[in-house]
């Protein structure tokens, strides 16, 4: 399907691995021009490589740590120098995750949480917007969670960072429109480099349960129940994205796109 992104420049934060890589290579192959921001050089480097390789393909790699304001500003304004201001797209994706129970979270913890998971999506937001405004046109997408909806026993600090990033996705929904759409993905349990990276949420998770991270993960997704009996792609959480990001849902905006093989449970 081709959504009309042809040319058109889109940012993405955390994109270097899971479901950051994967929205590149879609939007990529909508023919978009990407602005991929991460901590990660290594993995950065090696999928501005590999969308390089495609005829016509534009990106410009920027690595940056997103969890303070400083990291933020020089990424965002290095990210639209090249694209010359121009920015239609906005994908607030970069996140943190640790499985670990509330009396173990400092406040210290509670605050990195948010610097990275929400302050990361305030401040890039705060940076687009007025070239944004400047074109009449924008969409941001951000990516929140299920746990936002429909809260589990924990990570606590997780959870709520991702409620206040769906707060304001509505918030700027209702500020920005009709020129400027914002709409949110709440993905399900993705098999991603968050849960298998060393450290990562399964091997927390391993923690938690006093079991190994295979058996602590099987444990998790019994609980949950999930009508599709299975963990997400990234790719089925960027085919959302890339949807939301085009003009195919000119008509979607303060929107929460449930990506999570059925955990939500609610009639609404």
């Amino acid at each position: 399907m081709r959504l009309g992104l042809d040319g058109r420049v889109a940012l993405i934060t955390g994109a270097a691995s899971g479901i950051g890589a994967q929205t590149a290579r879609v939007l990529a192959a909508e023919g978009a021009r990407l602005g991929l921001i991460d901590r990660d050089t290594g993995e950065l480097e090696r999928l501005v490589k590999e969308l390089r390789e495609e005829p016509g393909a534009e990106v410009k790699g920027v690595t940056a740590d997103l969890s303070g304001a400083e990291g933020v500003s020089d990424a965002v304004t290095a990210a639209l120098a090249y694209f010359d201001g121009a920015v239609d797209v906005l994908v607030n994706n970069v996140g943190q995750c640790k499985a670990r129970n509330f009396d173990e979270i400092s406040d210290a913890e509670w605050l990195a949480t948010f610097e990275t998971n929400f302050m990361s999506a305030v401040r890039t937001v705060r940076l687009v917007l007025p070239r944004m405004r400047a074109r009449g046109m924008g969409s941001i997408i951000n990516n929140a969670s299920d746990m936002a909806r429909q809260p589990e026993a924990g990570p606590a600090d997780y959870q709520v960072s991702k409620v206040a990033l769906l707060s304001l996705t509505k918030s700027l929904a209702l500020a920005e429109g009709p020129a400027i759409r914002v709409n949110a993905v709440a993905p399900g349990p993705i098999w991603t480099p968050l849960w298998t990276r060393p450290g990562g949420f399964a091997e927390t998770l391993g923690d938690v349960h006093e079991r190994d991270a295979k058996a602590a993960v099987e444990h998790e997704m019994s609980k949950r129940q999930l009508p599709l009996g299975r963990m997400g792609r990234p790719d089925e959480v960027a085919n959302v994205i890339t949807f939301l990001a085009s003009a195919a849902s000119s008509y979607v905006t303060g929107s929460i796109w449930g990506v999570d093989g059925g955990s939500i449970r609610g009639l609404l």
